[in-house]
């Protein structure tokens, strides 16, 4: 059993369990099948639960903008048949069983009726009543709204299980309410802070906070000149892992981020709007890899972007 997998149980046998846990994994990280070996544990080992067939354990994942009408109840049968066949499935791997393959998705208000609707109520079976949600920073401004009210004031026996790729991507209203646990890779590090970027991370970033912007554009012009694309797109990956652990160090959150100093340090300072911006800026950078772009102009681009909002 795993460490957190072990804290959280030890939470239902302390009756200590928080109306909102999020867990934090990197894709395909096995959050998923954690939270669910933790809500066969608050449920009392009842098989329904490996099943997903609990009638108090609610499923919300994100869909795709053209589904009409449709809320994740909707495909429950294929939520099931991924999620039994891999717990550790990928955002990707998601979309292909939904059929969602290269579509815009997101968690829509009518979700959150839906869920409004759960909510009112009583639990069937006169329990806990748990709402997992995948991907919450899909959310909707209004969607994401509508559930920061339910977790200022949560019905007894109501518990949040959410599973997040980007918790810089909530409403820090809605972090604030809950309890972050760091779901760790199988290895001691994610894939991502396995990849090794030559120092080029740190040269840039201390060129940023020295506001030294010919030494940081230098390094930009060393990252244009990576051998490959995909050596581009591992260090994007790499910086963003960065960039969320500056993000959880500024949150109050350093337990989460790991035994980092440079991370701390960079946290120390840059503003703490920086970790946001920079994640766009990456995002919008590893895309373009991918496409007809001068990688010269391209990490011009992401060095100006970061320069400016440090």
């Amino acid at each position: 059993m795993s460490s957190l997998l072990e804290t959280l149980n030890a939470m239902v046998d302390a009756g200590r369990v928080p109306h909102a846990i999020l867990l934090h994994e990197d894709d395909g990280g096995g959050a998923v099948g954690i939270g669910l070996e933790f809500l066969r544990h608050l449920y009392g080992d009842n098989p329904r639960v490996a099943k997903l067939i609990h009638p108090d354990i609610h499923f919300i994942f994100p869909l795709i903008l053209s589904s009409g009408d449709s809320v994740s109840e909707q495909y429950a049968k294929e939520w099931r048949a991924l999620v039994q066949e891999n717990p550790s499935f990928t955002e990707g791997d998601l979309y292909e069983a939904l059929g969602f393959e290269g579509k815009n998705t997101v968690i829509s208000v009518k979700e959150s009726n839906a869920l409004l609707r759960i909510l009112s109520q009583y639990s069937l079976e006169g329990g806990y009543t748990t709402v997992m949600i995948y991907l919450p920073e899909k959310m909707n401004s209004t969607a994401a709204n509508k559930l920061l009210k339910i977790l200022e004031e949560p019905p007894q026996q109501t518990l949040f299980l959410m599973v997040t790729h980007a918790p810089e991507r909530l409403l820090p209203t809605i972090l604030s309410r809950c309890q972050l646990f760091r779901v760790e890779a199988a290895s001691t590090q994610s894939a991502a802070l396995r990849y090794d970027d030559g120092g080029l991370l740190s040269s840039l970033m201390d060129a940023l906070i020295r506001k030294d912007l010919a030494a940081a554009l230098e390094t930009g012009e060393q990252l244009a000149a990576l051998p490959s694309r995909d050596s581009m797109r591992a260090f994007c990956r790499f910086a963003a892992e960065k960039m969320r652990r500056i993000f959880l160090v500024q949150q109050g959150l350093d337990q989460l981020a790991g035994d980092d100093a440079e991370v701390r340090s960079w946290a120390s300072s840059c503003k703490k709007s920086f970790p946001r911006k920079a994640l766009e800026a990456l995002d919008k950078a590893s895309v373009l890899i991918g496409r007809n772009v001068n990688q010269k102009i391209l990490f011009t681009d992401l060095v100006d972007r970061l320069f400016v909002n440090i």
